[in-house]
């Protein structure tokens, strides 16, 4: 369903080797969303100008905070256990709405508390809609460091946006570890502040993708051994009995070698682009069929465990796709079949994307606000249901 990335893989190793930091972006197919200048332009322009999911390699690193029309109490519940309080319900809410945020700007400038705050309180705050109150992250390292805590973080407890974290897992084995290190630091740094709002943890994005297509992504085995890392890590924390699950394209998680992950997780994450599936009829009359035929199948592998969309979305701008064509008419018409279908079946949804044009024009653009100050801007399609 992905296109290929050689650039996010290109970052990924790039990241791994660089004091093992780790290239965290939207999935395959998505460009990853990066932020604007200081408070003043905030906005998600991704990376995904080289290629949607190459640039979501590239903002690895780093992860979003979600902003939340959701409680800002722990919507999961808490109870005290040897005198530290941990998550008692296993089962994340339902009906979360978000976006999709990655770590940097298209010109590689690292996103800032004040980045993440102003696209975070942009998102609570769309004509025609309201609700996008959460935040998907990449990663939890800041861009440009080892395992500095995103600053995502810190803009969630101010906005008050739910978090749906990701922990970046390809391109060596001190990603991971520096994804623990930087999740320790934040649970110490913030406490409950921060950890009420998580609603989620992602081993990995597309990682058993990017392997099968010959990028950097990792093995069936690998992931299972992160996530069992990731567990070992927040026992004793108040972030124990968080559900973590991993983010991946269907077919992925179809390949006979990768089933096992299933087992080890404890929701899946859809990836579904219609538009980028040029080898099935993908026209916008088609989109509503491949979207829900992709979603279908990923239920059916995951039994009674939840599936999160984790992302979707139409461009605006971009080259066509088979017989997909990037445009606001079509996008909107992907919004109001896809999102608003999603939304009122309950389902957790993470939009791709809020904006992913800043410092530079992405190709293809699947922000709903083109580049520019993202609280003067208007989106580009309605947003009503």
């Amino acid at each position: 369903m992905r296109f290929a990335t050689s650039v996010l893989a290109l970052a990924a190793s790039a990241n791994a080797a660089c004091v093992a930091r780790n290239p965290n972006g939207p999935g395959a197919n998505s460009g990853y969303p990066v932020l604007a200048h200081n408070a003043v332009v905030a906005s998600n322009g991704t990376a995904k100008a080289m290629s949607s999911k190459v640039a979501a390699a590239a903002a690895a690193t780093s992860v979003s905070a979600t902003t939340s029309a959701i409680p800002s109490a722990s919507p999961l519940g808490e109870v005290k256990a040897a005198s530290i309080p941990v998550k008692s319900n296993l089962v994340a809410p339902n009906n979360i709405k978000g976006f999709n945020y990655g770590a940097f700007f298209m010109n590689q400038q690292a996103k800032l508390q004040a980045d993440f705050a102003y696209e975070f309180n942009r998102a609570k705050n769309l004509p025609g809609t309201s609700g996008w109150s959460s935040a998907r992250l990449y990663s939890m390292v800041q861009w440009h460091t080892a395992n500095d805590v995103i600053q995502a973080i810190p803009a969630a407890i101010d906005t008050q946006t739910t978090l749906l974290l990701g922990l970046w897992i390809s391109g060596g084995p001190q990603a991971i570890d520096n994804e623990i290190a930087a999740l320790k630091k934040a649970i110490s740094q913030y406490g409950n502040k921060f950890t009420d709002l998580v609603v989620g943890l992602s081993v990995g994005s597309e990682d058993l993708y990017r392997q099968g297509s010959g990028e950097v992504g990792t093995t069936p085995e690998y992931l299972i051994e992160c996530i069992a890392k990731v567990r070992d890590a927040i026992r004793g924390t108040p972030l124990e009995g968080t559900q973590i699950g991993h983010v991946d394209t269907y077919d992925s998680f179809a390949n006979g070698n990768n089933r096992a992950v299933i087992d080890h997780i404890d929701w899946l994450g859809f990836d579904g682009y219609p538009f980028w599936e040029k080898n099935n009829p993908n026209s916008i009359e088609n989109a509503h069929e491949r979207f829900y035929e992709g979603f279908s199948k990923t239920k059916a592998l995951a039994g009674s465990k939840p599936i999160y969309v984790t992302e979707t979305g139409w461009p605006v701008v971009g080259k066509q796709q088979g017989a997909a064509v990037a445009s606001a008419e079509n996008a909107r018409r992907y919004w109001k079949d896809i999102a608003c279908s999603l939304v009122e079946a309950g389902v957790n949804l993470w939009w791709y994307d809020l904006q992913e044009s800043q410092y530079g024009q992405a190709e293809p653009d699947f922000g709903i606000f083109p580049a520019g100050d993202l609280g003067q801007l208007q989106p580009s399609y309605e947003l009503t249901c």
